[in-house]
């Protein structure tokens, strides 16, 4: 059995990168971002690098590495790149490290395309992985959320929990009640975000993050 984590979220800018450095510093877990767009801007890779503070996790180089602020299939096309779930899933079996998880950061939503004719959801199948959900508080992140974790349970992916983002909503309770997925716990905004944040946010979270991975 393979120890892949996969963080997906309800959509693009809830907080991914954040609870994926969180929960690989929870766990001093290996992190892995396999398809990275928008180099432009800099990469999700070299962010959580930045706020990791043990001395085991490591942060793997992406399989693809694409210009384009887009989703990968549109970014892949205009390089003219085909991204190949197949390869992706050996080399996560390859990265795998011996008594560690792997923490795999996806690329949007469980429907954000990796090519014409796969989706997230696709790729995290294939990997055979556990998915943390990352929700946020916006106007339809109920709509958002409920749609997520329906996919994950229509497609029989096991879910480990929810991880919430941002400022508390009341929303947060109905969205565990009503999904039947528990909660891990919650990231609440901060005026900075640097290793101490992450150090104290993974303290907080562990022991009910590593409760729900037994």
């Amino acid at each position: 059995m393979n120890n892949y984590i996969f963080i997906t979220g309800i959509g693009t800018g809830v907080g991914k990168t954040l609870v994926s450095a969180i929960v690989t510093e929870a766990l001093q877990a290996d992190y892995w971002k396999p398809i990275q767009s928008g180099l432009v801007d800099g990469t999700d890779t070299a962010t959580v690098q930045a706020l990791l503070s043990n001395p085991l996790s490591v942060c793997h180089e992406e399989a693809y590495r694409l210009q384009e602020p887009a989703s990968p299939h549109l970014a892949a096309r205009m390089e003219n790149v085909v991204i190949d779930t197949s390869r992706i899933v050996a080399r996560a079996a390859a990265l795998q490290p011996r008594n560690r998880m792997l923490v795999i950061e996806g690329a949007g939503g469980l429907m954000a395309p990796v090519n014409d004719q796969q989706f997230t959801i696709d790729l995290i199948r294939e990997l055979e992985a556990r998915v943390i959900i990352v929700s946020q508080n916006y106007l339809g992140s109920i709509n958002h959320s409920m749609l997520t974790a329906r996919m994950l349970q229509h497609t029989g992916v096991p879910v480990i929990g929810w991880v919430f983002s941002g400022a508390h909503h009341s929303n947060e309770e109905e969205i565990v009640q009503w999904s039947g997925i528990p909660r891990i716990g919650r990231v609440p905004q901060a005026a900075a975000v640097d290793k101490a944040f992450v150090r104290e946010q993974a303290q907080l979270l562990s022991a009910s993050l590593n409760s729900s991975l037994s």
